[in-house]
């Protein structure tokens, strides 16, 4: 093949000699705008799996990078005057410039062309001319802009600033300096990446880095390859004590703005995307150099593999790598958006702040890093009991409080409608669904959104708390919950407002019914979604209308025993679509400003608060986003919460979305936590008030992270309870406590062991004579140029202090 390759830096390099590598026969031509020794930037940071990948590729090409590799395993983590060790992380690092001399190297060994401080023809020339044009041009991507119809790309600039400078000193390990400033805190990411020099990475809001007077220099403009000395020599003051004496090193340093790059496509005809120029992935989850020599890999291995239909090999390239991109930015985003909101932890204590650092993009759990660091792990779990003055024991099973109300554990059966009552009255159903649950050792169960009003149901199968024989048999499931088992039971109270009269989920979700149906009313004469029907827009009797009948349900919610009571002002019911400026576009005092969207959900809170007893919490469920433009953000989200602490919610229950049909959730693992963990770390911890996380939470590990992390005081857990009732009881047998968080009924304590699942009496001969046990280090440093096992920290922080 002719294959043309625009970009010269480390995916275009590579990728040219690995497929010179696997057929000789191809030409191949490389256009770079800068000089040979040009590079931008001082480290690279590889995983051991992209350097395994890189070995196999070409070990030659290997042998000579490894000599230059720098490697360790701790992190450091210093942060309000303490220095936290971590270790078992398996760190490589490079210096950038070593490694694309070491390419090019190797791709003129073996006859690739490389025209340097030359600018490409132009594409349609390329891709008329060759056979396949590989486009390596990084972010600011010419190729890609000018096949933009096809790529359909997206940049996403985020909001804080980072400057990317050197250190004349080889660190001893990646280390993170959280730095609390006047004008806010500022972080950096640092790590050897030589004998002697260190990347220090400088990173902030762009609100803090503009407080601090580092936007001096916006407007210059810096030619390629000039630093902004001005700004680089405020850093060394500001971080004085952290340089302590080293001088800071720069390469076109100066400061930048990052930009999460999407494609939905790769490929166009001919001509293919790798590297930035396709996807970027924010810096503090790996290396963009690392993405990039990965697709390189992968586009050179499915082109020989598929010789002769390139068209195939196009789409088997992206078909591999776009879920393994995907992967990592959405791990990216969680990260970056982490750090962009760093502000919110600077009042955590040490210990649960390495933690939350750690974890920050949901790749790192409790039990991943117990198997990194056992020591460093059981820290954090001690720390979490110490801080609450309990005995050492998971998170999950740590005991909490809702207002005055004591809960044995921290997991929560989520509210799931059950769509089984008739006439709004509840039976055998509901009580075998909430009272399994509540035997299988959840703290507290949450009943599904019951109306207030006939009118105020979902569908016609919905529960309802509007009559005294719906309250009484609310009351029997109530009573078998406190008589059979420890948990508490909560009703979630709400009205459907112009989600309502439709059809029972499994016949239709949302679809309306076609017959027995009612009118339904809204803040805004605004349909759901195409289908829905057009809301009749409330009135001022009728606000006064629906109060009065969430009082009078209220009252009988207190009459059946419950024990808590929650306001469901989330997923477009009633009070949600008060909420949201895409489903109430009113004129009056009730539209408009948030202020004003936020007062009838209030006239309501406040009329339930004042009929549900003092001593019996009250708790709101809020949707912290409507996943849609001109709806709730999750920074509006933290007004509302505010809103409802301020008129004495007891607790925020945080989700999401369902406001608008229209909606695009992005959806994977704990999708909807960084909601909760804003909301109770700008406005809810430090008025005393619990949040509770919710979505996509399933395992015993990703409650337990969590909730030490501090992103959430409890989890409520939904399809897992149907998946398993017993839930909460099986996360205890497998992490082995037996505790008064969690009790077995006597019926069935006989069973409260995990049974076997394979053959356990096979015993087996001793068969050497002396064993010679394989002991890894779990903490290595970087040390005038070689790697050296650390041995035990030195001292571990003091819980009292």
């Amino acid at each position: 093949m002719k294959i043309a390759v625009v970009g010269g830096g480390p995916g275009g390099l590579y990728f040219s000699l690995l497929a010179k590598r696997l057929d000789p026969s191809h030409e191949i031509t490389i256009w770079e705008r800068n000089a040979p020794d040009d590079t931008f930037g001082f480290g690279v940071v590889f995983s051991e799996e992209t350097l395994g990948g890189i070995r196999n590729a070409d070990p030659e090409f290997f042998a000579a990078m490894e000599a230059g590799i720098a490697r360790w395993k701790d992190l450091d983590v210093h942060f309000r005057g303490e220095t936290l060790t971590v270790g078992g992380q398996g760190f490589a690092a490079a210096s950038r410039k070593e490694l694309l001399l070491m390419l090019q190297r190797r791709a003129a060994e073996l006859g690739v062309a490389i025209h340097f401080r030359t600018t490409a023809p132009d594409v349609d020339e390329l891709a008329r001319d060759h056979d396949l044009v590989v486009a390596a041009d990084g972010i600011n991507s010419a190729v890609r802009a000018r096949y933009a119809e096809s790529f359909r790309p997206t940049l996403d600039p985020r909001r804080s600033r980072f400057i990317w400078l050197g250190l004349d000193r080889a660190l001893e390990a990646f280390t993170f300096h959280v730095k609390h400033t006047p004008w806010g805190i500022m972080q950096v990411h640092a790590y050897p990446y030589s004998a002697t020099e260190s990347t220090f990475l400088v990173e902030m809001h762009q609100d803090i880095w503009r407080a601090a007077g580092l936007d001096a220099s916006d407007a210059a403009s810096f030619p390629p390859g000039v630093s902004d000395d001005a700004s680089v020599a405020r850093i060394a003051e500001i971080f004085a004590e952290e340089l302590a004496g080293a001088t800071l090193l720069t390469n076109n340093s100066k400061w930048v703005t990052f930009h999460t790059v999407r494609n939905e496509r790769w490929s166009h005809e001919n001509v293919v995307l790798i590297g930035d120029a396709a996807h970027t992935a924010h810096f503090s989850i790996g290396s963009g150099t690392k993405l990039a020599l990965e697709d390189a890999l992968a586009l050179a291995a499915n082109l020989q593999e598929r010789p002769g239909d390139l068209g195939a090999a196009l789409r088997a390239y992206e078909e591999e790598r776009r879920p393994v991109v995907l992967s990592i930015q959405r791990a990216a985003q969680a990260s970056l958006e982490w750090f962009e909101n760093i502000d919110q932890y600077k009042g955590q204590a040490p210990v649960p702040f390495a933690f939350n650092l750690l974890t920050r993009s949901r790749r790192i759990t409790f039990e991943n890093l117990r198997l990194r660091d056992p020591e460093f792990a059981e820290l954090v779990q001690r720390d979490f009991a110490a801080r609450l003055g309990t005995a050492d024991a998971p998170a999950m099973f740590q005991p909490c409080r809702i207002g005055g109300l004591a809960l044995a554990n921290r997991i929560v059966v989520s509210p799931m409608d059950q769509y089984s009552a008739q006439d709004g009255v509840v039976g055998d159903h509901h009580l075998i669904h909430l009272g399994s649950r509540a035997v299988g050792g959840a703290g507290l169960v949450m009943t599904e959104m019951i109306a207030p009003s006939a009118d105020g149901r979902i569908s016609p199968a919905d529960a309802g708390l509007y009559t005294d024989e719906q309250r009484d048999a609310w009351a029997r499931i109530v009573d078998y919950v406190h008589t059979a088992t420890e948990a508490r039971i909560g009703a979630q109270l709400g009205h459907a407002g112009r989600k309502g009269s439709t059809k029972r989920m499994w016949e239709g979700i949302d679809d309306p019914l076609e017959d027995g149906g009612w009118e339904v009313v809204g803040p805004s004469p605004l349909p759901y979604g195409p289908g829905s029907p057009v809301p009749r827009a409330l009135e001022r009797a009728d606000l006064d209308r629906i109060t009065a009948d969430y009082v009078a349900a209220t009252r009988r919610a207190a009459e059946a025993g419950f024990d808590v009571l929650e306001l469901h002002a989330a997923h477009g019911y009633l009070l949600s679509s008060f909420l949201s400026p895409l489903a109430n576009q009113r004129q009056d005092e009730y539209g408009g400003s948030l202020e004003n969207r936020l007062r009838f959900p209030l006239e309501v809170y406040d009329a339930v608060r004042a009929e549900w007893p003092s001593d019996r919490p009250l708790l709101v469920r809020l949707s912290a986003t409507d996943w849609a433009e001109g709806g709730i953000t999750d920074d509006d989200a933290v007004e509302i919460a505010a809103a409802f602490i301020a008129h004495g919610a007891d607790g925020i229950d945080v989700s999401s979305g369902q406001v608008v049909k229209q909606e695009r959730p992005q959806y994977g693992r704990s999708y909807q936590t960084p909601f909760a963990d804003k909301i109770r770390n700008r406005v809810a911890a430090a008025a005393g008030v619990p949040v509770i996380a919710v979505g996509a939470i399933s395992s015993s590990d990703d409650v337990n992270s969590l909730l030490l992390a501090g992103r959430c005081d409890l989890v409520a857990i939904g399809r897992g309870h149907l998946y398993d009732p017993y839930w909460t009881l099986h996360a205890a047998a497998d992490q082995g406590y037996e505790g008064p968080a969690v009790r077995w009924i006597p019926p069935y304590r006989a069973g409260r062991r995990k049974p076997p699942t394979a053959r356990t009496d096979a015993v087996r001969p001793r068969l050497e004579l002396l064993l010679d046990p394989v002991v890894e280090d779990i903490h290595s440093r970087w040390i005038d140029g070689e790697t050296v096992a650390a041995g035990v920290r030195s001292a571990e922080l003091d819980l009292q202090h």
